[in-house]
């Protein structure tokens, strides 16, 4: 009994041992399937980021130097590829214009020959084309066209010359576009031409075929007369018509395009080929000439004006591709709109612009970043959350009013679509609301992200999918690395600066350094910061006083040279415009015309005072632009702004009333101030020109007969004009001095018909 019991239990033991090992040896084979699904999906992405393609823009007119750069460009691509054994993509944007047959022959020639054996070229047509640049098109493999996009008409409304017409039909029968038949091309060469679509039967019962065939009337008949068995005939072109065909049109007939693409991120999700190989190549695959511009801190005017200079300077330089270095947490949002617009413009001038974020851009940040024709993170880094913020009545944060949403939502759909990115995705990183869906084109297959409006106005051309999480009710969407590529608005990401260079195709031993700071730059940041914009306009006030005191002309070109320098760097700073030094001169002159012309109740020096004040509030600050990482900063940097003019005012008065003590005694002021007609420098003593006392006359004045000599009372300040009483009668004299203040004796030194000129009794 005891052995019985004894083999049970080594039984039992060992069928724990079984289930056990085969628990172990299950658990690894219920991971394949996920590491095998991991691997497919790596070795796919592989695929694609190694694929051989490039994207050229063929600009008009077509010359020898676009003939060389695309022939170059073509052959290189052509030998990665053949190396590769892999097809590789050579894709064309045809541009509309107007370019001499000859030279659009020539390339023509090249695209349809076999030296491209291991390349398909594509036609990308974006917008109209008609004319010789056609021809181009039709000598690719595949066309793919935007939807309202129009391609024909070769002859320009006349039919083109034999030889041009008999070379057109050799590259059309080499059969590269299966799309592409002998008729329509003739449709397109002739607008005396119609072209047909029929519809032959082959064949009876289970083996009938019905084909359809694009062919000329005179084919149609040869057709009939073979007794072939025509079921329909359709006509696409009349006699005397156009030959031009929409890419909506083309596509529904099934002729001349093989896809619809309504921009470039189109055209990657179709040949998946990754977005970042679909940009211009200005350097048409030579090393690029890149240059580093670093954004980071908050985006405000001042960073705004000296990136766009750094901008500038680099273009100047020849530089072709422009990385942006971007970290930061946001700042103003017209700023950021401002420079995203900016770097979205330089793909007209055929610079490439990339945007590089190691760490986090956030809000006006990330605007700036979609302005980039590329967008590489760091695969946990950050963007998005550029919904602007601003505060209540009741001191609470609190997201902008619609008014200021709907502007910035067209302006980041605007710059979407221009750099091939889901508007939508962009959208809702400034609307908390907005929620967005994954869908898929039901003709090509093709992932995209779209709100509930876009999927309902696509009329069922888009299959609605799952919502993306980011995008959910009160949430601005924000994306890492990974996810930002996942949704469409970034490329994969990259791990450092070499790899982001390695997948540029810059140099390994290339050092990327940002562009340096002038001395311009620099004396700009200096001159803004709150310090030496108070220190500045207190010594502009400060010589004006001593203008006056002297009447040199010296501390006034002083006075101009320091507002001068506040209003330059301010106006280079981004704070400051037109408005604020037309404010400020119209104030001057009004002072002038208080002081010097229309002496009286102060209304033109209070108004002048008050628009110069203005003017440098104004320049100081920008007003009405949402700081996102300072709502409500306008009344902040009001405040401020107010603070330090209030300051240098104050030392003015200070440095004024030590100046008043010290001044007259100064040997330095004896030598720079005039000293009036009948005084001796250095002394008290007043001496009249008896010759000055012949000829001054005198004036009658409400009884008074006013005669050089005499003596009275300031009632008023003299700037130099104001007023003295003399024998308790008010005249209204000029100093010839400096300021007088009111309760001082003055003496009449002359009189010029009804100008009284006097002077200060010392």
């Amino acid at each position: 009994m005891k052995n019985v019991n004894q083999m049970l239990l080594a039984f039992f033991l060992g069928l724990l041992v079984l289930n056990g090992h085969s628990d172990l040896q299950a658990e690894p084979d219920k991971q394949k399937p996920d590491e095998k699904q991991k691997t497919k999906q790596t070795e796919k992405e592989d695929e694609k980021s190694s694929k051989p393609a490039l994207f050229m823009t063929i600009e008009s007119p077509v010359g020898e130097v676009t003939y060389g750069r695309v022939t170059n460009a073509a052959l290189s691509l052509q030998n990665e590829a053949a190396q590769s054994n892999q097809t590789g993509y050579l894709i064309l944007q045809i541009s509309p214009g107007s370019s001499p047959f000859h030279q659009v022959q020539g390339l023509a020639k090249f695209l349809a020959s076999s030296k491209l054996s291991s390349l398909k070229t594509i036609a990308w047509v974006p917008e109209t084309v008609i004319g010789n640049n056609v021809v181009l098109a039709l000598a690719c493999d595949e066309i793919v066209m935007h939807p309202d996009a129009e391609l024909g008409d070769i002859g320009y409304g006349k039919a083109v010359d034999r030889d041009e017409r008999e070379f057109i039909l050799s590259i059309v029968e080499k059969r590269h576009n299966v799309k592409l038949s002998r008729a329509l091309a003739l449709g397109m060469m002739d607008p005396q031409q119609a072209v047909l679509k029929i519809k032959i039967q082959q064949g009876e019962g289970d083996k009938k075929q019905v084909e359809s065939r694009i062919v000329t009337p005179e084919e149609l008949k040869r057709l009939q007369d073979n007794m072939a068995v025509i079921v329909d005939v359709e006509t696409i072109k009349e006699v005397g018509s156009l030959g031009v065909f929409s890419g909506s049109k083309a596509r529904a007939l099934d002729v001349l395009v093989q896809q619809l693409a309504n921009s470039r991120g189109d055209l990657a999700e179709l040949y998946g080929i990754p977005r970042e190989k679909l940009r211009d190549d200005p350097t048409a695959g030579e090393a690029p000439q890149a240059m580093l511009i670093k954004v980071d801190g908050m985006i405000e005017p001042i960073l705004e004006t000296f990136i766009e200079r750094q901008i500038n300077r680099a273009v100047n330089s020849g530089a072709n591709m422009l990385i942006f270095e971007i970290e930061s947490g946001g700042g103003y949002l017209l700023s950021g709109t401002n420079l995203a617009n900016k770097i979205a413009d330089l793909e007209a001038i055929n610079v490439r612009t990339v945007a590089y974020v190691p760490d986090y851009a956030m809000s006006s940040a990330a605007i700036i970043a979609l302005g980039c024709d590329e967008i590489f993170l760091k695969p946990d880094a950050q963007i998005g959350d550029a919904g602007p913020i601003s505060m209540n009545k009741d001191g609470q944060f609190e997201h902008a009013p619609e008014k200021v949403l709907s502007p910035l939502r067209v302006t980041l759909k605007d710059l979407a679509e221009k750099k091939g990115r889901p508007a939508a995705v962009c959208e809702a990183m400034s609307d908390k609301d907005l929620e967005i869906f994954e869908v898929t084109n039901n003709k090509t297959g093709q992932l995209w992200y779209m709100t509930e409006d876009e999927i309902h106005q696509s009329n069922g051309e888009w299959i609605k999918g799952q919502m993306v999480p980011e995008s959910r009710k009160a949430n601005l969407l924000t994306a890492n690395g990974v996810r930002a590529h996942e949704l469409k608005i970034a490329e994969p990401p990259v791990r450092d600066m070499d790899e982001l260079k390695q997948r540029l195709g810059i140099p390994a031993d290339v050092t990327l350094k940002a562009v340096g700071r002038t001395w311009v730059d620099t004396l700009v940041y200096v001159l803004n910061s709150s310090f030496f914009t108070g220190l500045v306009i207190a010594m502009g006030i400060m010589f004006i006083y001593l203008e006056f005191y002297t009447l040199t002309g010296l501390f006034g070109i002083m006075s101009a040279v320091c507002f001068g320098l506040f209003f330059w760097s301010h106006v280079l700073g981004g704070t400051a415009g037109y408005l604020e030094i037309v404010l400020f001169s119209l104030g001057l002159i009004c002072i002038l015309l208080e002081i010097f012309v229309i002496p009286g109740f102060g209304i033109f020096g209070i108004s002048g005072g008050l628009l110069v004040l203005s003017s440098i509030v104004l320049a100081s600050q920008t007003f009405g632009d949402y700081n996102t990482l300072r709502p409500g900063s306008d009344f902040a940097n009001m405040t401020k702004t107010i603070g330090t003019m209030s300051a240098s005012i104050l030392t003015v008065i200070v440095l004024a009333i030590a100046l008043n003590r010290f001044l007259p005694e100064s040997r330095l002021m004896h030598s720079i101030t005039l000293a009036p007609p009948g005084e001796s420098p250095g002394t008290d003593e007043i001496r009249l020109d008896p010759e000055l006392l012949e000829n001054s006359g005198t004036l009658s004045l409400n009884g008074l007969e006013l005669t050089v000599g005499m003596k009275g009372v300031t009632s008023s300040v003299l700037r130099p004009a104001g007023r003295v009483e003399i024998d308790g009668v008010w005249v209204d004299v000029i100093s010839e001095g400096p300021f007088i203040q009111p309760g001082t004796e003055v003496i009449v030194s002359k009189i010029n018909g009804n100008e009284v000129i006097v002077r200060e009794v010392v």
